[in-house]
């Protein structure tokens, strides 16, 4: 059974987050922050690619609209280092970078039309899949840790994750999909 720990919760007699500010959990938590953070800023460059290769005009409309998530979960990303007192810093993601580059050549490797935008929306979810693992553990340690501003913008961010593989669900289901699938192939 899992024991949760409230804000005020107590080891030792001292309070978590001051009992806890240089255990191995903050270590780790640091270290996802750093690797995330470098993951959101390469898929600020990344997103206006998709968008490019992009035909349907709900996909291209998505793919705007989490670029400007991306651009403020980035800005969130640099709140909780500075909630945390720590200066924000990037360590390379390299599920991130092979994310990407499998996204780049899916779309290299088709013409623009409805199979490029499965393609797209396919690598796209593998993304938000990995954000969401990501951020669920990163707010599941910020809680544990007591860092109640940190766990409040990792939530945010979450949130905003999963919204965005639902969206993409619902546009693969409802148009791209069935598009691609009575199509062709060349």
């Amino acid at each position: 059974m899992r024991t949760k720990l409230s804000r005020n919760s107590q080891i030792n007699g001292n309070p978590v987050n001051k009992e806890m500010q240089s255990s191995q959990l903050m270590e780790l938590f640091e270290d996802q922050l750093k690797d995330i953070l470098w993951a959101e800023n390469a898929l600020v460059k990344a997103i206006p690619k998709m968008i490019s290769a992009a035909e349907s005009d709900d996909l291209i409309n998505s793919l705007s609209k989490h670029l400007k998530e991306t651009e403020l979960q980035v800005t969130r990303l640099v709140k909780v280092f500075e909630a945390m007192g720590k200066k924000p810093s990037t360590i390379k993601c390299e599920a991130m970078e092979g994310l990407i580059a499998e996204a780049i050549e899916l779309m290299e490797d088709c013409e623009k039309g409805s199979k490029c935008d499965a393609a797209i929306i396919s690598a796209a979810q593998k993304i938000e899949h990995y954000e969401i693992a990501t951020y669920g553990t990163l707010r599941e340690f910020a809680e544990t840790l007591g860092l109640r501003d940190a766990e409040m913008l990792l939530l945010e961010i979450l949130d905003e994750e999963k919204a965005a593989d639902q969206i993409l669900t619902d546009i693969a289901v409802d148009v791209v999909n069935m598009d691609a699938a009575i199509k062709h192939a060349v």
